[in-house]
């Protein structure tokens, strides 16, 4: 028995599917103690957009320490903070013309889950929330309540109150009109349901198993939440800082929602951080009324200035709808064209393969695993754990980029014959 087996809770999970001691990362290579290298399609779940190591957010975040800068700071003012602030109202706010007011929540998405939850029904004076079949947005009790998953919140008997879930437009629903939907239940004095103060949503439901919400869907979620009065918000944890190409992934639709919660790579590099982005009429919190000692991780702050400074002087942008446009032919090319009943979903840099009708669950799970065998991270997503969820940093280089794929493709060859 490791030291892992004896010590540590029965809740860890991803070890299990990787079985070995990392030890150092650059880009998108992770080395374990033995020197093994592994192409990493996981991006500590979308966590490093960056890659592993970033020279120019390292070196920033280096320098800071070296100055003695300040490590904690509860919601105080600091250096790193004001510039953190200055450069995302710049490059970010300013320059989509986006007006929000930005909270620093706890350090993890959920936290920033559970303050959009918590002042949309202050705002609205009402405890309803819409969320969405598919949905995953925390393990929290009010990110559980929303998150559509049973088994994940198979431990939170009698906790899960006042959500209501909605058809998302997938499988079935996609023919089937699921705005028409919700506004037929808003409507009808006889449907059983209140209205909800708010509806949360995701433009890509990703742990739901990379599922993209369409832009005309979208657009008119926007209009009906306008109609009725009811505050939008969207998770943008997993599938925000460029992750679809645009800093926002709802950019593509053309709407503002109400609330905005980043968390993952907006630190830029891997650190705890999570925002919460409020239109102004909104903010309606008194002083302190929600708190939280690692809500202004200083690191965060400069790894996130960081982050920024690199998004204005790269083509990072440009370089994620190149690597989109390869993913989008290799995938449907090599991999789908095994059987018609694999499916392929995706948008920029977040990409699934869908075998839940061509081996389900358990050939997935062969695929991930023969992956890890042949040096490439990747893991599944979705319902029963049939999609494999393609995930790599926004600035993986194309040979190692094609190189994944490849293995990827050996993986699916490997399986099949076996």
């Amino acid at each position: 028995m490791n030291i892992f087996e004896k010590c540590e809770s029965n809740v860890r999970s991803y070890c299990r599917n990787f079985p070995t001691i990392f030890h150092r990362a650059k880009g998108s290579i992770v080395y374990d103690e033995s020197g093994q290298e592994y192409i990493d399609f996981f991006a500590g779940a979308g966590a490093l957009n960056y890659g592993h190591n970033h020279d120019y957010i390292k070196n920033q975040i280096i320098s800071y320490l070296n100055a003695d800068g300040i490590s904690h700071g509860l919601d105080m003012y600091t250096s790193a903070k004001e510039k953190f602030l200055a450069k995302f109202n710049e490059t970010v706010l300013t320059a989509k013309q986006l007006d929000y007011r930005i909270q620093f929540c706890g350090p993890t998405g959920t936290n920033a889950v559970e303050a959009a939850l918590k002042l949309a029904r202050k705002v609205k004076k009402n405890p309803g929330i819409f969320s969405f079949m598919g949905a995953y947005h925390g393990m929290t009790l009010g990110s559980l309540a929303i998150t559509a998953n049973k088994g994940i919140k198979a431990g939170t008997i009698g906790t899960l109150n006042n959500v209501t879930f909605m058809p998302y437009p997938y499988g079935f629903m996609e023919s089937f009109d699921t705005i028409k939907y919700i506004d037929s239940v808003l409507n009808d004095v006889n449907s059983g349901i209140e209205k909800p103060a708010a509806i949360i949503f995701e433009t890509v439901q990703a742990e739901g198993g990379v599922i993209v919400a369409p832009i005309e869907w979208m657009q008119r979620l926007r209009k009906l939440c306008d109609e009725h009065d009811i505050l939008l918000i969207c998770d943008d944890i997993q599938v925000g800082c460029g992750r679809t190409g645009a800093f926002f992934s709802f950019e593509r639709a053309g709407i503002v929602p109400d609330m905005v919660i980043l968390s993952k790579s907006i630190s830029g590099y891997g650190l705890p951080m999570s925002l919460l982005l409020i239109k102004p009429e909104l903010d309606i919190w008194e002083p302190g009324e929600h708190n939280g000692t690692f809500r202004g991780n200083q690191l965060a702050f400069i790894g996130a200035t960081a982050a920024l400074e690199y998004r204005e002087s790269s083509s990072l942008e440009l370089d994620v709808k190149e690597k989109e446009l390869f993913l989008k032919e290799f995938l449907n090319q090599e991999i789908a064209a095994i059987s018609e009943n694999i499916i392929i979903r995706g948008i920029g840099m977040i990409w699934g393969i869908d075998v839940q009708n061509f081996g389900g669950k358990n050939f997935a799970k062969s695929i991930t695993s023969r992956c890890f065998e042949l040096g490439l991270i990747v893991e599944t997503a979705g319902r029963n754990d049939t999609v494999i969820k393609i995930l790599p940093p926004l600035v993986i280089d194309m040979f190692t980029l094609q190189k994944g794929c490849l293995i990827l493709k050996q993986a699916f060859k490997d399986c099949l014959q076996n």
